[in-house]
């Protein structure tokens, strides 16, 4: 077996400051001191590694030398924590509004997941499966998500099975708040032709009626602006998608799915509020690197340097032997 180290190419700050949600969330549950297998960085890297590769929990878990059950068990921990601290729709509408922009662009995505076999009844009550996407073709589940005028992801819903529209789902979750931020905050809200019947305050394009007649120029001309303002909002989910890996395909429980999104979408803080949040003190060492072999050991052994104590040194024009009183040949080391 060849022993090898490995960088994980997430940066460095946002290992501290899932460390430091992992100690706020042990020292709630009143966790002791040294018992866990992993430091709370380390475990911070075993949860990153996860997302960003889409490895099996069985890796990792051996090559930081614990058991598969507490890698699962660490993992469930890592997203129910990130997802916690995932923004609030009013919030991020809010914040959204304090940074400048015009605007917020409405899409939804159906995340693929394992089969699971969840009968229910359709409008025409027939029996369906609860988790099977039409329009996808695919098992997953339906996640909204409001993204800034670049594209950047601002907030992410809970997950509805996949056989749920999108204007369902929006219906569900974040249309109330659409028009609040209309009304209150004069932030409109960009959709795609999905959303037709959603409301004031939600821009959608006018669709071509088939008929053989024609849009007018003015109808024609608003969907060409619209759709170039909209398409950006693609980009949310792709950098979603493309940077964690692990939401290609999710293998876990498909009501979990809401949850590992909300942590991935966590995750995309600018580096100013990572610093802001995290403390002084660092949960773990100095470069973001995986040994195979788990966390080093030693170095933990080590004593702090605040408890060491300080060199005492000799007076100025007195010797470490006049200091020291004995007659000794050598000179001693104050």
């Amino acid at each position: 077996m060849i022993t090898y180290r490995a960088t994980l190419d997430v940066p460095h700050d946002l290992a501290r400051y899932l460390g430091h949600l992992l100690r706020a969330e042990r020292r709630r549950r009143g966790t002791r001191t040294h018992a866990r297998a992993l430091t709370c960085f380390w475990q911070a890297v075993l949860g990153l590694r996860w997302f960003r590769h889409n490895t099996d929990v069985t890796t990792p878990a051996r090559d930081h030398g614990i058991a598969r059950a507490t890698a699962y068990r660490y993992l469930d921990e890592i997203i129910t924590v990130l997802a916690d601290h995932a923004p609030n729709l009013h919030d991020a509408l809010r914040h959204a509004k304090n940074q400048g922009a015009t605007h917020v662009i409405l899409d939804g995505k159906i995340f693929p997941a394992d089969r699971y076999g969840e009968p229910a009844l359709s409008k025409k009550h027939t029996v369906i499966d609860r988790w099977y996407s039409g329009k996808a073709h695919r098992h997953g589940g339906n996640i909204q998500a409001l993204t800034a005028p670049n594209g950047f992801p601002l907030w992410v819903s809970d997950v509805e099975p996949g056989s749920v529209n999108d204007m369902l789902s929006a219906r569900k979750h974040v249309l109330g708040a659409l028009y609040w931020a209309a009304s209150q905050l004069g932030l409109p809200t960009l959709a795609d032709a999905g959303y037709v019947t959603a409301g004031i305050g939600v821009f959608t394009p006018v669709k071509h009626l088939g008929d053989g007649h024609a849009l007018a120029v003015d109808n024609r001309t608003y969907d060409t602006l619209l759709r170039g303002l909209r398409c950006l909002g693609e980009r949310g989910f792709a950098l979603l998608t493309g940077r964690w890996r692990a939401l290609r395909h999710i293998t876990a429980s498909p009501r979990k799915i809401g949850d590992i999104v909300k942590a991935a979408g966590s995750t995309h803080i600018p580096a100013p509020v990572l610093l802001q949040t995290i403390q002084c003190e660092d949960p773990g060492p100095s470069r973001t690197s995986v040994a195979p072999q788990g966390p080093p050991t030693t170095a933990s052994k080590r004593p702090a340097m605040s408890s060491v104590a300080p060199k005492r040194r000799s007076p100025p024009g007195q010797t470490g032997r006049e200091q020291c009183g004995r007659k000794c040949r050598s000179r001693r080391r104050p």
